[in-house]
């Protein structure tokens, strides 16, 4: 997995590059953490990111750009459901242009990675957005998407995707991964549908209307940053904005994709509620979920079976006591090893 933002921001201190960038670092990672909240768990919340085109010139240094967030950001103002959608409406867009996103094609390095980075995208856009629109769902693939592209995250589909539960000491970058939705694996029409989306998306497909946005949410909640980033678009229930100056310009966007893939299996079975069955398998397997790592190429596969016991003989066993085991038998019928004499 490539280095988060928080690493590469500590490095360049290390360099030598001020310890000003190390404290951004933190701050812009803690900053696109949003609780669930209010939100129903129809409408998840998360972010929105962008694509770079080769041609656009190397990025200018993002110490001097980034926009200043507060370490109260990655909380929620607290206003309810409904005062939030009418303060989320009365944000302003912004000014600047909205480009589209350039086309990027996510090879992965192996089959298995292939399947890892489908798997990661789909999961974010059903979990996250099953009941949004299609372009609803599209733009948060776009937003997985664009984040690995940008060096602020992880450049892994499934990095991005798992931000949060794959390091130490935990938290979420979507809530999807920490709040027990994990423990209904994703099935049906919904599920293909992502599964297509997410396809798509990962052979170039571009979702236009988001443009460069690195940030979305729900609109039944209001995140204190939603003032400090640049509102771009509003697609179904949520709002995406991109982040102001140089740190979200096309330029920023910059990271190519490597196509390794790390595997989230073991963070999302110990994210699973307690009460929530383990299937036992058969043989002893590698540890993963079952749709964890499944076969992309086609329907979903169901969770496998649970191993079954040798079948059990479920005829009554007899209590009678032994000294009346012949009784309503002739003695003439009663073999003579079997008579017993008193």
């Amino acid at each position: 997995m490539s280095d988060s933002l928080i690493v590469g921001a500590l490095r360049e201190a290390l360099h030598g590059r001020g310890r000003e960038i190390a404290a951004l670092g933190l701050l812009l990672f803690g900053a696109s953490c949003v609780p669930l909240g209010a939100s129903p768990r129809t409408v998840p919340q998360t972010f929105a990111a962008e694509m770079v085109s080769s041609a656009i010139p190397a990025a200018p240094d993002p110490r001097a750009s980034a926009p200043a967030m507060e370490v109260d950001a990655m909380g929620i103002k607290p206003v309810s459901a409904g005062d939030a959608v009418t303060l989320n409406a009365a944000i302003p867009f912004a000014a600047m242009p909205n480009p589209r996103a350039s086309a990027t094609v996510f090879r992965a390095g192996s089959v298995v990675d292939q399947q890892r980075s489908l798997q990661c995208l789909a999961e974010a856009v059903y979990y996250e957005a099953r009941s949004e629109s299609e372009d609803g769902q599209r733009a948060v693939a776009q937003v997985v998407l664009n984040r690995a592209r940008h060096p602020a995250y992880p450049g892994t589909v499934c990095g991005v995707v798992y931000q949060g539960p794959l390091k130490a000491g935990g938290g979420c970058q979507f809530t999807f991964t920490c709040d027990g939705s994990l423990g209904q694996p994703p099935s049906g029409v919904s599920w293909l549908r992502a599964r297509r989306i997410a396809s798509e998306a990962l052979a170039g497909s571009v979702y236009a209307g988001v443009g460069y946005a690195t940030h979305y949410h729900t609109q039944q909640v209001l995140p204190f940053w939603a003032y400090k980033l640049a509102k771009v678009a509003v697609v179904g229930s949520h709002n995406f904005y991109r982040m102001p100056g140089d740190w979200g310009a096309p330029a920023a966007f910059r990271r190519l994709y490597a196509g390794r893939e790390p595997s989230p299996a073991v963070v999302i079975a110990n994210r699973l509620p307690a009460n929530f069955p383990k299937a036992v398998p058969a043989a002893p397997t590698p540890a993963r979920l079952p749709y964890a790592i499944a076969d992309l190429a086609g329907p979903s596969r169901a969770a496998p079976r649970l191993a079954l016991h040798a079948p059990v003989d479920e005829a009554p066993v007899s209590t009678v006591r032994e000294e009346y085991r012949n009784s309503g038998r002739y003695l003439s019928d009663i073999p003579p090893a079997e008579t017993v004499i008193r």
